[in-house]
């Protein structure tokens, strides 16, 4: 083997080694892909046209809550006990949990026509409502689906109002399906709460 041959396989076998250890890691485009992804979609639908011009003050900006990191992926969590959860093997929301409820509360809260409500990456407004979404998963222990929410309302003259929301759907199955379904229920009946509460 020629010198420069040798000097190119030196420069060449680490990226081989490099690639390999990631191809192990990452999957790009041939990597199995779950069946079905979930989500969450309102009950309470606004109205279609267009809204009458309206002050950016009187704007309700809805943000994505908080959680801890046990919430901060799309997979569907299961609380085992109270130190500890676990993932339900196959299920898969379409994005994270808290930028769906974040999603469904904007829209019910549309949907009462009272104020116009736009997102936290739409801008600031004078009330803002955020918080921190605790829970949205199954509980093994009491074999239901359960949502919990802490609510956080910045009123325009500065005042703050807190407020818990939890909602759980009893006997259900420890599928993803039937998981996602009994929480679309739950969060729409948690939606409904804090339109009533915020307006």
């Amino acid at each position: 083997m020629s010198k420069a041959m040798q000097a190119k396989a030196r420069w060449i076998a680490p990226l081989m080694v490099a690639g390999m250890a990631l191809s192990g890691c990452v999957s790009i485009g041939g990597g199995k892909s779950p069946a079905q992804l979930y989500t969450l979609t309102s009950d309470a639908k606004a109205p279609q046209g267009t809204q009458a011009a309206f002050k950016p003050a009187d704007t309700l900006v809805v943000a994505e809550p908080d959680t801890d990191r046990g919430l901060a992926t799309a997979r569907m969590t299961v609380q085992v006990s109270p130190t500890s959860i676990a993932y339900m093997k196959d299920a898969f929301w379409v994005e994270r949990p808290a930028r769906l409820l974040r999603n469904l509360l904007a829209e019910d809260l549309r949907a009462t026509g009272k104020r116009p409500v736009t997102l936290d990456e739409d801008g600031v407004g004078a009330t803002r409502l955020d918080g921190r979404l605790l829970a949205m998963g199954y509980d093994a222990k009491s074999h239901s689906a359960v949502i919990r929410y802490d609510a956080v309302l910045h009123h325009a003259n500065g005042e703050v109002t807190m407020r818990r929301f939890e909602v759980s759907e009893p006997d259900v199955s420890p599928n993803g399906g039937d998981l996602a379904q009994a929480l679309n229920r739950a969060a729409n009946t948690l939606a409904g709460q804090v339109a009533e509460w915020v307006g």
